[in-house]
């Protein structure tokens, strides 16, 4: 694990318990670390316990197991005072504007709730003056403060959102699907402002989503989860130009490339078989019921994860030469 993490997560697991004590997995031994100014992306298919993820890391939800360390300190583990102040550092963008601003508060009101339970800008004109700065860098004005969320479209109510999140000045977002309940037209232009966001006030950021597309312009390293599972990590780029795990090549073939010619002759991978339930994963390689390469080993051991080239991690015993045998990994990385 990097020593100059701002936040580590090591061997999550966030279960819940459901009727007749079966067990919910819904994260399941999940570590990485991110460095301060960098965005971290998470992508999967629902389901798959991103957003799980993210609201155990905040606090939102208690781990089951594992340790979350924000700056060296156990989020899990801090008393009262120390979570009141870790609160200020890291904040949320949650996934639907509609439903995460309250529809009885004006746009100021909803802006300053933090603020207030904070003890920050007591006096009125400061805050108001603060509320007006958030809007502005936000895409907004001041003309829009007194108005209520339902005067808004999906993409400015986002803003709104982004605004509160952005009231206590924090070090660290957790932009938990901020684009999937916008309009194609408006994601781009969100994604472009925390990008903005990011570069004015140095702040660092997991980005959780599930559109690959879209993470590749906002993220510098990207994890892939599936069913609870952390199965892939590396560089955006590599990522993109040379997918290791077949999830991630299956999730990539996905993405419609603007060449028709390109579209029409590539191969896409097409995924047999649905996702399975968290509460009865597979043995092995919780992927091997869906994936075209799977192997007698998948049900009967679970993949390490390991490095396989600089900084590129993948967990799939098609690069395991002692499990994989004659198996022609090889071909597998270089296909899409």
């Amino acid at each position: 694990m990097a020593h100059d993490a701002l936040l580590e997560v090591k061997n999550l697991k966030k279960y819940f318990q459901m009727e007749k004590g079966v067990m919910l997995k819904a994260v399941d031994d999940v570590s990485f670390a991110i460095k301060k100014g960098e965005t971290f992306g998470i992508v999967g298919e629902s389901g798959c316990g991103k957003s799980t993820a993210g609201r155990t890391i905040i606090g939102l939800y208690d781990q089951t197991d594992g340790e979350v360390l924000y700056d060296g300190k156990n989020v899990h583990e801090m008393n009262d005072k120390e979570r009141f102040s870790f609160h200020r550092k890291m904040q949320m963008i949650f996934q639907d504007p509609y439903a995460s601003l309250n529809p009885r508060s004006t746009v100021q009101e909803i802006i300053s709730e933090p603020m207030e339970v904070q003890g920050l800008y007591k006096d009125k004109k400061e805050r108001e003056e603060r509320i007006y700065q958030l809007l502005e860098d936000v895409g907004l004005n001041r003309d829009h403060a007194n108005r209520y969320p339902h005067e808004f479209s999906g993409g400015q109510r986002q803003r709104i959102g982004i605004a509160r999140a952005l009231s206590l000045d924090p070090e660290f977002i957790i932009a938990d699907e901020p684009i999937s309940a916008l309009d194609v037209s408006v994601q781009a232009q969100v994604v472009n402002l925390l990008k903005g966001l990011q570069k004015k006030k140095g702040l660092t950021y997991l980005f959780i989503a599930h559109d690959l597309s879209m993470v590749k312009h906002i993220s510098d390293r990207i994890g892939v989860m599936y069913l609870g599972h952390l199965i892939e990590l590396t560089q955006s780029k590599k990522l993109y130009h040379k997918p290791l795990h077949p999830y991630t090549q299956a999730l990539l073939s996905a993405i419609p490339i603007p060449d028709p010619d390109v579209e029409d002759t590539r191969e896409r991978i097409i995924l047999e078989g649905e996702l399975p339930s968290p509460m009865n994963p597979p043995s092995g390689c919780v992927f091997r019921t869906r994936c075209p390469h799977a192997m007698e080993v998948c049900a009967a051991e679970k993949p390490e994860w390991q490095e396989i080239e600089d900084q590129h991690y993948v967990a799939c015993h098609l690069y395991d030469p002692s499990k994989a045998g004659d198996h022609d990994w090889s071909q597998v990385a270089a296909s899409r």
